[in-house]
């Protein structure tokens, strides 16, 4: 039986990962979220997952001591890779130079806060690659929807994503309307694509073993729903309807357009039931909801809500993983 210790040739295993950690002096940070993947299996098979093929551009951001980054490179990939940690950050390329050398220019790294990315051009551009056209990432709980609902917002090119976050997180993305776990998350996921819940993920492949189950989901991408209304105004109506679940959205979104009679008329305009509660609602009824404000005068001043919007400000600047 082979050692438990021993991984595939480039990959990492967890005598690796704690080597790895040992060199940089690094101690682990509950708060986070660093919980370092060292299952060569778990990573290929996240790889899988995503579809990703050879000689594409694929986006991962919190790369840590470089486990996942390495399936991607291993399976063709030019990876550009966002880390906020500047040790880790300076400590990757010299990883997947020892481990994958004949790779190793495949590897584009960025030392930024994933949050900060607006656009293609805040991305570095590797000779020769094009623009991502996936993000696969292995995403902290406290900061996975904002740093999924930014890079998706920022990047247009993103076909895909596929992120491994805690198992809650994944069902809330992946949550349909009418459910328990559906919510701002959801609905927002939803404006960008269809989400996919792919699989689970046991505790056994992190180092240190934390306190909860993760899961795969994969976002596909599709046109966002028609309508005349901005995406922060149709955000800005999900996050009021969410603000207080138990509200009817007559008395939720009365803040926001000026009063209850104004949601009244303007769901009823759009063929909505203004007692009913927003986790009623799905994306396509939320923008039409806003189309109906919008037209009927409301958001005056224009909302501030940004591509994550105001439920998740002042957005965390901790952008620690579990890779």
């Amino acid at each position: 039986m082979p050692d438990a210790n021993q991984t595939a040739p480039g990959l990492l295993g967890p005598a690796d990962i704690r080597r790895l950690a040992a060199a940089l002096d690094l101690r682990p940070s509950k708060a986070r979220g660093q919980n370092f993947v060292h299952d060569a299996g778990t990573v290929r098979r996240i790889v899988r997952l995503a579809g990703v093929q050879p000689d594409e551009t694929v986006l991962e951001i919190g790369p840590g001591l470089g486990s996942l980054t390495l399936a991607l490179l291993e399976a063709g990939a030019r990876v550009i890779a966002v880390e906020v940690e500047p040790v880790l950050a300076r400590a990757l390329p010299t990883t997947i130079a020892n481990r994958l050398p004949a790779v190793a220019d495949h590897l584009t790294v960025l030392n930024a806060d994933a949050l900060t990315i607006t656009g293609p051009q805040t991305l570095p551009a590797p000779d020769g690659a094009a623009p991502p056209t996936r993000l696969v990432a292995n995403l902290p709980y406290n900061v996975a929807v904002p740093v999924l609902l930014t890079a998706l917002a920022a990047l247009p090119g993103l076909h895909t994503a596929t992120v491994m976050v805690q198992a809650e997180v994944a069902d809330r993305l992946a949550a349909a309307p009418g459910s328990r776990t559906y919510g701002v998350p959801s609905v927002k996921a939803a404006w960008y694509g269809t989400v996919r819940r792919d699989a689970r993920i046991g505790r056994s492949v992190f180092w240190p073993v934390p306190n909860v189950d993760s899961a795969v989901v994969t976002l596909t991408r599709r046109e966002p729903p028609a309508t005349t209304a901005t995406r922060e105004q149709v955000f800005a109506v999900i996050d009021a309807a969410f603000a207080q679940r138990r509200k009817t959205l007559r008395k939720a979104l009365a803040p926001l357009a000026g009063g209850p009679d104004q949601v009244e008329a303007a769901a009823r305009a759009v063929g909505i039931d203004p007692t009913a509660r927003g986790e009623k609602l799905d994306v396509l009824a939320f923008a039409a909801l806003a189309q109906a404000l919008a037209q009927a005068g409301a958001f005056a001043p224009a909302p501030t809500a940004d591509a994550v919007g105001p439920s998740a400000d002042p957005r965390p600047r901790n952008t620690g993983r579990q890779s």
